[in-house]
């Protein structure tokens, strides 16, 4: 699908959707207890729907209700499952330790670039403890065998994925284990986003030096919960607020949310925007001038997209750091933004590991391409609305992995999109 956006402002109200990230294992969590759960607030994309059909093809049931879901705990599990992750990363890291917790044999499809995302540290740890990988660096592929518990050890610079699908399985294994992590964790504030979850449901997990010390035989509780808005979402409209795209109040967030991503207000308000919270949610009004900024990106990967826009709307040069997982996401995101906002005006330039931006102060008319790339897709119609321009953009459905209203809520609050095309 291709879209054209025309310069415009963005302003008002919008209630942020709920959280990504939060939705996967508040869903996990109600999978792995006994009797039902029930989860409001919840954004049915793409992502969100491939972790439900993977809780039902390992024996799972669940009942979307508007925008709630009823989550019947796994009762008796398959012998063998197929699991479908469509594109969704967490999907794939997480099930492929819980199935074998429960000693499915599980085979695994994907699409886009889910079949070359690395998956090293199970194949490595996994193997040691009992899990058989039928596995030729691509998909489908299938796992069997039942998980053990022991000491997985998992390198800090990959993924903190590898550590949360550990952190759901090792509970229900009959002895304790440890995850001992090499070097600095990466993305911490999700591991501890699951760690939260898994004490909502009675799961005890305890902080080592090193990692973390997981007793075994441990029962999931069902869970009634409410899902947060995606600070992760929130920040293309902070964005849009803080380059003078509008000011915009945006609702359904946390102050105090577990979520890394949370970040985003703290650095545009230090790029010279105003940032405050009120009773309906938090306001933030553009900065009169745009200060260049540096940001180390290991804890907050989703936001460099976005950032790259911040970035390049500031007066000067700007850094972004511990940024090479970027190469592994839906695109490479270091060499996709660049391109995207490059053909727009901007001076971006990627490295292995970081981001360097000149500021241009806005973007000029053109096309662009999200690379298949859902944060891709909304960074560039943030762009859109500082060009000077008319700006196109190729494959715009990828909006639909994680908010699949991001165009009528773009356009709700003042923005102009329309479709031009469909691929």
């Amino acid at each position: 699908m291709r879209v054209r956006f025309s310069p415009s402002r963005l302003s008002g109200g919008i209630t942020v959707p709920p959280s990504k990230s939060l939705s996967h294992r508040a869903i996990l969590c109600a999978a792995l207890a006994a009797g039902t759960s029930r989860i409001e607030n919840v954004i049915f994309s793409k992502d969100i729907l491939a972790t439900l059909d993977a809780v039902k093809a390992l024996g799972g049931e669940y009942r979307i209700q508007g925008n709630s879901v009823v989550v019947t705990g796994i009762q008796s599990p398959p012998a063998a499952a197929e699991i479908d992750c469509c594109e969704s990363g967490s999907t794939l890291r997480f099930l492929i330790p819980i199935a074998s917790a429960l000693g499915v044999r599980a085979t695994y499809r994907g699409e886009g670039k889910l079949p070359s995302r690395p998956l090293t540290p199970y194949l490595i740890e996994m193997t040691r403890n009992g899990v058989t990988f039928d596995y030729q660096n691509t998909m489908p592929f299938t796992t069997e065998g039942q998980l053990k518990n022991g000491t997985y050890t998992i390198d800090g610079d990959i993924s903190s994925q590898f550590v949360t699908g550990l952190l759901f399985a090792l509970p229900l294994l009959e002895g304790s284990s440890v995850i001992r992590i090499n070097g600095r964790l990466e993305s911490k504030p999700y591991a501890e986003m699951t760690i939260a979850m898994l004490a909502r449901c009675g799961i005890q997990v305890n902080s080592l030096a090193d990692g973390y010390e997981i007793p075994g035989g441990q029962q999931y509780q069902p869970l009634d919960y409410r899902v947060e808005g995606d600070y992760s979402q929130a920040a293309f409209y902070a964005v849009a607020a803080a380059c003078g795209g509008g000011d915009l109040l945006l609702g359904g967030l946390q102050p105090d949310s577990p979520q890394g991503d949370r970040e985003i207000l703290a650095i545009v308000q230090e790029c010279g925007a105003v940032v405050r919270w009120e009773a309906d949610g938090v306001l933030i009004c553009a900065a009169k001038t745009l200060r260049p900024f540096t940001v180390d990106a290991a804890d907050i990967p989703d936001l460099v997209p976005i950032l790259g826009v911040l970035a390049s709307c500031c007066e000067g040069r700007s850094v972004i750091t511990g940024a090479k997982r970027l190469k592994i996401k839906e695109s490479d995101r270091l060499a996709a933004i660049s391109s995207a906002l490059n053909a727009l005006g901007g001076q971006l330039t990627p490295f292995e590991d970081r981001l360097e931006i000149e500021g241009t102060g806005g973007f000029r008319a053109g096309t662009a391409d999200s690379c298949n790339d859902h944060r891709i897709a909304m960074s560039v119609a943030v762009a859109a609305l500082l060009a000077d321009g008319p700006v196109e953009l190729s494959c715009a459905q990828s909006v639909n992995k994680s908010y699949p209203d991001f165009y009528q809520d773009y356009q709700k609050l003042g923005g102009k999109a329309d479709v031009i095309d469909v691929e």
